[in-house]
């Protein structure tokens, strides 16, 4: 059965024939899990890109289909400084720990249920003394009516995984250990990205703080000269309230920002597993950064085996495929062997004796007759599990290409909005100028220049905005192709992680 396929309800046939090729060929019963296939489609967005290619391009940056991502693809931005935050917050972050502590869990709890598959062994040592009444003990040979009894004993037990229900359960514990793995990588990636768009933000803050400052600078100057210029009866009043009113705007538009670039340090500090006290102030400018040319591009096949949340849904839709299993073989018939052996004497030094040794072998058939469907209900369940883990799988793989091309269409419009904030930018400077001269040349009111300042100020805040857009959506990118935690190193094994070293990794048999 195809785990994504239409639900059919797998109805138990207690035949004969189907018994006894349970019993000789040992398979579990459910259905087998098959890896859903990734999507067919060979690009992210429909039409054509801004250079005329495909609709996966974007504009002045090179795009390389089936590129590899390196594990530490931070290093791209070629910014030690960011590369430290992620290092130290990969390994101090609580998320991050607590993630690899859940690993753990479930790793040991797959392993608990291994066991299952073995006898169980148990000894014991039981010691009493009794008296009995006498009419009983007129009977008996010794004519005691009080005696001793000693007993010790091994006893194992061991219950058959004839329809491979045992097996099944194994298969989802196994299962949810590997989603629990690709739930802590997603969390690394997570972490990785946050600590960027944190670096990026506060680049972006200080450099809003650094036009701004600028702003009040220059404004500040020309409100001198306007002063002077009323001293000397050339100017009115009002003229110079008007520029005071425009610093004062200018400053006021400071205060804001600055409690975020601090607000942005403490956030920092969060995300790196400190204190906002022990961290040192990181101070990133967007010169910090140097914008990748070459951008990696996973072939959509290939996202499905990339992206964590989606290795994630997949190992939940496996542990809920084996679940059908498990409750089909909870309706068939039971069987359980037990054994003990050991020795029984009246008194503790003539244990193990001979004459005292004593064994006993046993084995037990049930099959549930009348349980008011709870068990048949109990596999309707399961069944209905799984289907919705289909469409929890479906909708997960949904989002993560929505997510790529969400991406590459913000990346196609930083690269004009970034063109655009530069010209405006630039536009605004000299037509600033030139009003600022025929100011002080007595030309020109100065509510035409303070529109102008006004004018230059929001072009060079969306300049700076386009410029960390840009690198905010690069870093975006890499996240939203799964951060290359297949090439990172398994302290483990000191192996990659590829498929078969992610198995390794999750049961960790030896």
């Amino acid at each position: 059965m195809k785990p994504w396929g239409n639900s059919q309800r797998a109805r138990t046939r207690l035949l004969p024939c189907a018994v006894l090729a349970a019993l000789v060929a040992g398979c579990a019963v459910g259905p087998n899990f098959l890896t859903p296939e990734g999507p067919a489609e060979a690009n992210y967005l429909v039409g054509r890109g801004p250079n005329g290619a495909n609709g996966d391009s974007v504009a002045g940056r090179k795009i390389e289909p089936g590129a590899d991502i390196p594990t530490e693809w931070w290093e791209v931005f070629r910014s030690r400084k960011l590369s430290g935050l992620i290092r130290d917050g990969l390994t101090h972050n609580a998320d991050a720990g607590a993630a690899e502590a859940a690993l753990r869990v479930a790793q040991a709890n797959a392993r608990a249920q291994r066991g299952a598959l073995f006898p169980v062994v148990g000894a014991g040592f039981d010691a009493n003394r009794q008296k009995i009444s006498t009419i009983v003990s007129s009977g008996v040979t010794s004519n005691a009516e009080l005696y001793s009894l000693h007993t010790g004993q091994v006893t194992v037990s061991f219950v058959p995984d004839i329809w491979g229900g045992t097996r099944r359960q194994i298969e989802s514990a196994e299962a949810l250990a590997e989603m629990q793995f690709f739930q802590r990588e997603g969390t690394y990636l997570t972490l990785a990205s946050n600590i960027a768009l944190a670096a990026v933000e506060e680049a972006r803050l200080l450099g809003q703080i650094a036009v701004l400052r600028r702003s009040i600078e220059l404004q500040s100057q020309l409100l001198g000269i306007l002063k002077k210029q009323h001293d000397e009866g050339q100017i009115a009043m009002t003229d110079v309230v008007a520029q005071e009113s425009a610093v004062a705007q200018a400053k006021l538009l400071l205060v804001p920002v600055e409690k975020q670039f601090a607000q942005q340090h403490n956030l920092i500090a969060q995300l790196t597993g400190r204190l906002p006290s022990a961290v040192p102030v990181t101070h990133f400018q967007l010169s910090s950064f140097t914008l990748p040319r070459k951008l990696p591009l996973s072939l959509p096949a290939d996202l499905v085996r990339q992206r964590p949340d989606i290795r994630a849904a997949e190992a939940s839709l496996r542990s809920a495929n084996a679940q059908i299993g498990v409750a089909i073989a909870n309706r068939l018939p039971q069987i359980t062997l037990t054994g003990n052996a050991g020795s029984t004497a009246a008194s503790l030094s003539q244990l193990f004796s001979p004459g005292t040794g004593m064994w006993m072998i046993a084995g037990s058939l049930a099959q549930t007759v009348f349980d008011a469907g709870t068990l048949q209900n109990r596999q309707v369940a399961a069944e209905a599990a799984a289907a919705q883990a289909v469409e929890q799988y479906r909708g997960v793989v949904l989002a993560a290409f929505r997510n790529v091309a969400d991406v590459l269409r913000a990346l196609q419009a930083d690269a004009r909005a970034i063109d655009a904030a530069v010209a405006a930018e630039r536009s605004s400077s000299r037509y600033i100028e030139l009003v600022r001269k025929q100011v002080e040349l007595g030309q020109v009111n100065i509510a035409v220049l303070i529109t102008a300042q006004q004018a230059y100020l929001q072009s060079s805040l969306a300049r700076v905005d386009a410029q960390a857009a840009r690198l905010s959506d690069t870093v975006a990118l890499f996240q939203a192709l799964g951060g290359g935690w297949w090439n990172r190193i398994d302290p483990l094994n000191g192996e990659v992680l590829a498929d078969s070293a992610v198995q390794q990794t999750v049961s960790q048999a030896q």
